[in-house]
């Protein structure tokens, strides 16, 4: 199984990061991608997934947008020359009028940019979205080929509308995580029904957004198969086919040798 958006760098793991991804690898979590949300989180994410044998994406988050580089391309040529075998994506990159921190053109700049800068390099993009899906859909319909471009809409939270949007116009794969276990999450549930079992991948976002039984505490790795069994509830499928096709998809959407 793979978490595919994780913030394991996050200081909230420096008194206890080994403990805890040993217990992602107890749980069968076999790799892990922690997610950068702007240069220096970035340069952070690498680091760690240098010392711990992970991947990692390097991008500027919207809620940074106002802040990031003029030159976004060197930027992250830079972060790329310090670990080249760990960069497996751009991102996350997107919208978030949700919480306004930045402002709404800058986001548009740095997602465009990010975008560039992807397609360019035949990475993958991870996505945030927030609050600004007709913004968000009307910049991928300008800038995204969905034939040559590999993506995932992060924390996929939207309805069966928008999940088959995304996965057949663009051909992105939906972020699956710790809120498709709460209980007022029907409308999210009935979307990954939509879409079906291929167009997913598993994440926890940890340390935030603990699926039940963990909801209210600090998330984690190992969690993602809690996760992990509600889908297969949802679809009717046993654990170990969501665990196997949801890892394929990871491997096709990060370009990983299996």
């Amino acid at each position: 199984m793979i978490d595919t958006h994780a913030h394991v760098h996050d200081r909230g793991y420096d008194d206890d990061r080994d403990a805890v991804l040993a217990r992602a690898r107890e749980a069968g979590v076999g790799r892990i991608v922690t997610v950068g949300c702007d240069i220096d989180d970035s340069r952070r994410a690498l680091e760690v997934a240098e010392m711990h044998d992970l991947l990692a994406t390097i991008g500027i988050h919207p809620h940074e947008a106002g802040a990031a580089p003029a030159d976004i391309a060197a930027a992250f040529e830079a972060l790329r020359a310090q670990a080249p075998a760990r960069v497996v994506g751009v991102g996350e990159t997107g919208l978030d009028y949700y919480y306004d921190h930045s402002p709404h053109d800058a986001q548009a700049r740095v997602l465009r940019a990010q975008l560039d800068y992807a397609r360019e390099r035949a990475l993958p993009v991870v996505f945030h979205q927030r609050d600004a899906y007709d913004d968000f859909v009307a910049i991928l319909r300008e800038r995204w080929d969905g034939a040559e471009q590999r993506g995932v809409i992060h924390c996929f939270t939207g309805d069966a509308t928008q999940a088959r949007t995304f996965v057949h116009e663009f051909g992105m794969r939906l972020g699956i995580g710790g809120v498709v276990t709460f209980k007022n999450a029907e409308p999210l549930r009935e979307a990954v029904r939509a879409v079906g079992l291929e167009a997913l991948v598993l994440e926890t976002d940890c340390p935030y957004l603990a699926p039940i039984p963990h909801r209210g505490k600090r998330n984690e790795p190992a969690y993602v198969t809690n996760t992990a069994a509600v889908v297969a509830r949802v679809l009717e499928r046993s654990v170990a086919d969501v665990s196997a096709v949801t890892t394929r998809n990871a491997h096709a959407l990060f370009g990983l040798a299996s």
